[in-house]
Formats: C-alpha cells, structure tokens, sequence
C-alpha cells in the first residue's frame, strides 16, 4: 500500500532509496521543508554544513570523484541556487556525476520576480546533463531516479533539480522508483565489431603506438583492464592530467603528463607515434596545444563512451565507443602480444633531459628558496605516494600534478576543465567524507585558498582531516609567470598582500605550521602528517618561480620551453 507524505518526506526516502548517506548544504527560506524533513533522517543522512554554496557543490565534486558516487547537495533558491553554478559547470565539463536540489518559489509564484526567485533551470540547461523542475509532490520520486540515472551513466555529469516550495509541502502517494532505462537516452552506445577490428590491425602492425590516457578510465572502473591492454601490446602511455592516477606513476610503462606543463617524452612522442590510441580522453587545448600539427602523421584510435567526442577536436581514422572497460577488454583479447623496445627506449633521453634541466633544480635545489616542486615531492614521498591529491588551480596545480606520485587508482582530484579557483578547499573536504580512510592532501596557492577561505570553518566543525598544504609566493602565480613571459614582466595585478594565516588557522582551532626554511620541511610534514584531523602548512616557497617545461600557448604539441 502506497503511502501519503509531503514532498520533502519523498525525496528524503527516495534520496536513501539511491544509496545517498552525505549530502553537503545549506539552508534557506525556500528550501526550509525539505531540511525540516532532513532533520528526522539523520540517523540515516549525514549532512555536512557548508559555509557557502559553492563549496557544497565543490565538497560533491570532491566526493564523488574519490568514491565513484554521486556526490549530492542541497542548497536554497536565488543567491543559494546561482553559487552553486560554479560548481555545476566544472563538473560538466570534468564528467563529475553530481545532483544539485535547489529550492524554488511556490509554482504559483513562478515568473512574477518573487523574493529570491531565479529561473535555475533555464540557466543551468547549457551547462549540465539534466535540469529539471519539480513543480508537484507526486513527481519527486521519478525525478531523483531519473537524475542519479543520468547523473551516474555513461559519461557522468551534473543534474540540477530545482523543487518549488509548494511541491515540499504537498501530500502525495509515494513508492520507491528505480530507473535503469530512459528511451531516446543511450548512455553506453553499442560497440561496432568492424571498428574494433580496424583497431587491432592498427595497433598489430603499428611500430611506434602510443596510448593517451584520460579521466575515462577511472569513470569506467577500467584501471585494470588499461594495464592488461598496454602491457600485452607494450605500448607507452601518457596521461591526462584527469588521468594521472589511472595508471600507477612507477609503472615501466608510464611515460607521464600530457599537455602544456606536462612531461617532455610523451609531447614530443605525439609528434613521433604512428598509432594514436586515446582512451576515455576529449583533446583537450592544452593536451594537444596547435590543433594543425597535432599528431599528423598518426592513425588515430579514439575509445569514448560519448560520441559527441569523436573528431570534436581531432579528426579520428577509428571510433570505437562504449564504455572503456567493455572495449579495452574486447581489444586486448584480440590484439597480439608485442614488444616495443627500441621505442620506448627513445623515450630516454628526453627524460634525462627533462631531468637534468629542470626536475633535478625544482626538487632537489642545492640552495636558493624553497621550490613548490620539492615540497610536492616530498609530501608525496612521506605519504608513499598512497595519498589522495587535491589541487587547487594555478602554479601549484601543475607543480603538484608534476610531482606528486599515485599508487592507487581514484587518487587525483582537481578543476580540469573550468580551472576554478578556490575549488581545492571545499573539494578536498569531501573527498575525506568519500574515502574516509585515505590520507588528504590538498595543495593550494594563497591566491586560490581566499577564494573559498571560510570552509575552514567546515573543516573546523567537522574535524575533516584534510592536509592543507598552502604554497605561498605572494603571487598569482601562474598569471605572473604569463606576465614574466609574454607581457614583459608587467605584474599587472598579481602581487598579493597576504594575511597570517597562522593566525586564521588558529582562528578555526586547526593546528599549523609555517616553513620558511629548507631544513625544517621534513619534520613539519612528519608533523602534519602525524596529527590527527586537520593541519595547515604554510611553506613560504619562491616567489618568481615558474612552471618548466612549458608548450607557449599556441605552438605545436612538441615544442617546450625548457627554461624562461
């Protein structure tokens, strides 16, 4: 017998009925039924009080991309609604599957500029998988099924409901939905056998493959089934910077970082390869830098899940879709066995290179300042390379993607493809509710930790224990390195007056430590390390220090600046 509840009983049920057990939010007037509902699950629902919502969404993105769930956040109408918007294209456009809920004024309001009416749906459409509004109690249950459904298949992303106050408050029969199909919605296409077998004769017969691995490949659940396929055809790898922690950093085949700040081997490579294999990325501008002398002389393999992605940005000779853990597996067990030595040895003297001009001076300085590098490189070390790494946007980003090691898979969350600013606190948050068990560390630039600043009270209230590292140049970084380089050191705007954020550490009660220099690194990160719940290292590193190698902006894939 179906049971009579409000609409924000419904989606308090509907939500445990999809498996959620955290949600990030925070309250307000048109959204107030629902967290009235919410008040009686909470043996059930874990809600994590953001301080602004931005970071709700932000804290989902962080979950959802360490645990493989969807990341869930409530937030109120108008103003509360419109922060998370930040969050809802970066998630679109990095393939994070999260469900944003949004209050909304009565349905009898809608349209009339009521107090903090916004019209969600219409602003969020081009920038999520599904927006939708619930305007009647009796629909809740088959939107929250249908939202997880498009929000979790095939390639992930952001669902936005927006629910009228009026649908919160209203009786309605309720029953559980389950969804697993939506017609005209095909989230895993059908894989064609010619295309696979195209595939096969190109990576049999190819002397010189190299294999670009993507994000895809931690969406598919695929790690496994990439290592099997790469070291059977013994074909090097690079990596996306979504992608670095797909493969394991020690693997023999692992040749590192694409794209504009990654490693030397594999950008030059691309230029050299004569089989392409693209795994579960999207050629992204600065994984592939001049689109006109990008790869030419290659066949190009492109395995996806999305077939908007096909020949989007690089002419493609073999689609193969479907999901990567599904084709990966289909083509190893028909590719042949294969040994490509003199090819990958060629990958050595560009690593010796890269070594020798530019890794060998970041991270192991003779004397000078400290390097953002080196401390990268030795919190990863402390962690043995088993830690979860969270970036925010800018210098340490790259630094930090460079330089920190992965050993385990789901070990890399950061802002791909929007580059946001300020995502790396309230993100690294979540991932400590998503794998509670891992260690956090959540490398930041003073510029970027004070656009998101007050969810160290979040932190504080939860006792999240993220490892805040904070690599402070006083600088906007990677801006002024832009300023040094292509506008004749005109620091327009990027030097930065900063607070003692000893002092606001210990404003939250979170324990800190500041690092000025290079003898004390080690033990205040033994000390981070070694303290439970949450620490803030502040290490004050150099502060015109830029990010080698560098493909300008612009120029072909191969060409990098190995100094500036």
């Amino acid at each position: 017998m179906k049971e009579r509840i409000t609409g924000s009983e419904a989606l308090m049920r509907s939500l445990e009925h999809e498996g959620v057990k955290t949600i990030f939010g925070y309250p307000g007037g048109a959204i107030m039924p629902v967290f009235d509902a919410l008040y009686d699950h909470l043996d059930r629902l874990n809600h994590i009080l953001v301080r602004h919502e931005q970071g709700a969404a932000h804290a989902a993105q962080g979950f959802a991309r360490v645990s493989g769930q969807v990341g869930v956040c409530l937030v109120t109408s108008g103003p509360g609604a419109t922060n998370t918007i930040t969050g809802v294209a970066d998630a679109m456009i990095d393939s994070t599957p999260i469900v944003v809920i949004a209050g909304q004024v009565g349905a009898g309001l809608l349209g009339t500029d009521a107090f903090q009416e916004v019209d969600l749906v219409g602003v969020t459409q081009p920038i999520s998988k599904w927006s939708y509004q619930i305007r009647r109690a009796e629909d809740v249950a088959w939107a929250v099924a249908r939202a997880f459904y498009i929000a979790r298949s095939g390639r992930p992303g952001p669902v936005v409901l927006d629910f009228t106050r009026n649908a919160q408050t209203e009786l309605a029969d309720y029953e559980p939905v389950s969804l697993d199909f939506i017609r005209s919605y095909d989230p895993d296409p059908e894989t064609d056998p010619k295309m696979v077998a195209e595939a096969v004769r190109l990576i049999n017969e190819a002397q010189k493959p190299l294999v670009l691995v993507g994000q895809g490949v931690e969406l598919g659940n695929a790690q496994e089934e990439l290592k099997v396929f790469v070291e059977k055809a013994d074909m090097p790898c690079g990596c996306t910077l979504l992608g670095l922690s797909a493969l394991p950093s020690n693997h023999r085949l692992n040749k590192g970082m694409l794209g504009m700040h990654g490693n030397l081997g594999p950008n030059v490579k691309t230029n050299e390869c004569d089989v392409l294999i693209a795994v579960g990325m999207r050629f992204d501008d600065r994984v592939t830098g001049k689109l006109e002398t990008y790869a030419k002389q290659a066949k190009v393999i492109h395995l996806d899940v999305d077939p908007s992605e096909i020949g989007k940005n690089v002419p493609v000779d073999v689609p193969v879709l479907g999901n990567c853990k599904r084709t990966l597996a289909l083509l190893t067990e028909l590719i042949q066995p294969h040994k490509h030595t003199e090819w990958i040895e060629s990958f050595k003297p560009y690593e010796e290179k890269e070594f020798e001009q530019v890794i060998r001076k970041e991270v192991y300085p003779e004397s000078g300042p400290i390097n953002m590098g080196e401390v990268v490189h030795a919190v990863s070390e402390a962690t043995r390379n088993e830690a979860i790494l969270v970036t925010d946007v800018g210098q340490n980003q790259m630094m930090a993607c460079r330089y920190f090691s992965f050993s385990k898979k789901r070990s890399i969350v950061t802002s791909g493809g929007m580059g946001t600013m300020g995502f790396c606190l309230p993100a690294s948050i979540g991932a400590t509710f998503g794998c509670p068990g891992r260690t956090v560390c959540a490398f930041m630039g003073d510029g970027g930790l004070q656009m998101t600043m007050q969810e160290l009270g979040t932190v504080m209230e939860q006792k999240a224990p993220v490892k805040i590292i904070l690599l402070n140049n006083n600088y906007l970084g990677n801006v002024r390195q832009w300023q040094a380089m292509f506008f004749n050191r005109r620091y327009s705007f990027t030097p930065m007056m900063n607070p003692d954020y000893m002092q606001i550490a210990a404003a939250y009660g979170i324990p800190s430590r500041r690092v000025m220099e290079r003898g004390d690194l080690g033990d205040a990160i033994q000390e981070m390390l070694a303290t439970d719940g949450p620490f803030l290292l502040e290490v004050c590193v150099v502060e015109e220090g830029n990010v080698l190698p560098m493909t300008p902006p612009g120029s072909s894939v191969n060409y990098m600046l190995m100094e500036c």
